[in-house]
């Protein structure tokens, strides 16, 4: 049997037997497992799970009696939780998920709009879109995150397929890099970040490793650290960036920072595989949270984006992403498109129309567009005010500690600095859900929470050192 063939990064490379692939991605799967891992998924909150088999169950009806409980996910986990409490101050800081003053779900009045015109339009159908997605949102996904101006757009050196949200983008963008890159089978990822991550990768056969991101003593960037251990990483490896807005933390590079990290990447020949989930969410600026990315194409070097519209449309359950690849030239993007279709065909064959649509119609009609940036403005400004009436909160009560992180980190998440003993006693005594790494959603705040969660906090610290 011939081998696949595709270039990437100027290079052939050729896809692994499948044996060799399966027993990687087994391999690499039981050591995620292992509790030693807990360097990568301890800041996140994850519990790490036994891969040891199961006895002592027994039913004959059932070929899936040695199946166990499994654990709950550890940020879903919490909204689980919270379901189950019948307090009426109880408090939702857990899932990432915009909330209104009133702490309900919000549905932008654009993408109601949209669904409008959707709905009364006559002539859409429900066929299967191309294996790819829809193309209008590909090319307006790109323009999104790259820049209308972006030269590797002009030059046909993007190629962007639709995927299922943000997980999803990921999903494939690390199978594509486990089958046809092969510089590297090393990811990269910092510690902490999004407990998905891990998995993520991990499943796809790529072998996760972690780069140091978060300085606990400062509660910022470790500048140092992270560019110590890219330093020493092996030339050609993967890593993991978060575009904007850093989940957990929400510490993010400041702009000279993102060059010294870019200039480190591309002269160790690093590739940069980028998660922006936040876009526009972070600053209220499309163009400012894009900058990071727009900064490593500008050079001419070839990278992966991951985009979702889950926040910044609030299209959660519609899961809408997409996965660009920038390539070196045309014909070496056309070919990894053509890869990038043998990956989504017997994963999902075809990505849903109905998000997607939405987004297609409010980006490419301007009064829509400008409507959406002013409503995703208004979100971050939201954000933005609750964690300044936090940190007001605690300074009035002179909580213990420096609290001035909280207004100095960016996003939809806030890393607070409370240690498990601290969580656990909030969420009992206060009724108030978070992971147990001590994030918080501040999109989950009002002006009428922000006193509850002050006086936990304060009580917190001071009781549960």
């Amino acid at each position: 049997m011939e081998k696949a063939e595709v270039s990437f990064a100027g290079a052939k490379m050729h896809s692994r037997a499948p044996s060799h692939t399966a027993d990687r991605r087994l391999y690499l799967l039981s050591r995620h497992l292992e509790p030693s891992l807990s360097a990568i998924s301890a800041h996140d909150g994850n519990r790490n799970v036994s891969a040891s088999p199961t006895s002592g169950f027994s039913d004959p009806g059932s070929v899936f009696s040695h199946v166990v409980q499994a654990p709950e996910d550890p940020i879903l986990g919490v909204t689980v939780a919270y379901n189950k409490d019948p307090s009426p101050v109880k408090l939702n800081l857990g899932v990432g998920a915009y909330r209104t003053v009133e702490g309900k779900p919000l549905v932008l009045n654009v993408v109601r709009k949209a669904e409008h015109i959707l709905v009364n339009d006559r002539s859409r159908v429900k066929e299967y879109l191309p294996i790819t997605g829809l193309a209008d949102f590909n090319k307006l996904s790109a323009k999104l995150i790259l820049g209308a101006d972006s030269p590797a757009i002009h030059e046909n050196r993007v190629t962007t397929v639709q995927c299922l949200s943000g997980t999803g983008s990921l999903r494939v963008g690390a199978e594509f890099l486990s089958r046809h890159y092969h510089q590297q089978h090393a990811i990269y990822i910092p510690q902490p970040t999004w407990g998905n991550h891990p998995k993520v990768f991990t499943l796809a056969g790529l072998s996760v490793k972690a780069y140091r991101y978060y300085d606990p003593v400062t509660r910022g960037l470790d500048i140092q650290g992270l560019l110590e251990d890219l330093g020493s990483a092996p030339s050609g490896a993967i890593v993991l960036l978060h575009a904007c807005a850093h989940n957990p933390t929400g510490v993010d590079p400041t702009a000279t920072q993102w060059e010294q990290i870019r200039k480190l990447m591309r002269s160790r020949s690093l590739l940069p595989f980028f998660d922006s989930a936040y876009q526009g969410f972070a600053s209220g600026s499309l163009d400012r949270d894009a900058h990071p990315v727009r900064s490593f194409v500008a050079d001419g070097g070839e990278c992966l984006v991951a985009q979702s519209y889950a926040k910044n449309m609030g299209l959660y359950g519609e899961r809408v992403g997409a996965l660009s690849i920038v390539c070196k030239n045309p014909e070496v993007a056309s070919r990894v498109e053509s890869q990038l279709k043998l990956v989504i065909r017997p994963m999902y064959s075809n990505p849903p129309i109905h998000g997607a649509s939405i987004v297609a119609t409010i980006l490419k009609d301007r009064n829509m567009y400008e409507e959406w940036t002013d409503e995703l403005k208004a979100m971050a400004d939201r954000i933005i005010t609750m964690r300044h009436q936090l940190f007001e909160a605690l300074r009035a009560r002179r909580t213990p500690g420096d609290w001035s992180h909280i207004i100095k980190q960016i996003g939809m998440f806030t890393f607070t600095g409370l240690n498990t003993k601290q969580v656990a006693f909030m969420t009992k005594e206060f009724h108030i859900y978070m992971t147990s790494d001590g994030r918080i959603s501040m999109a989950g705040l009002s002006s009428k929470t922000v006193p509850h969660l002050a006086d936990a906090i304060h009580a917190a610290v001071t009781r549960m050192v």
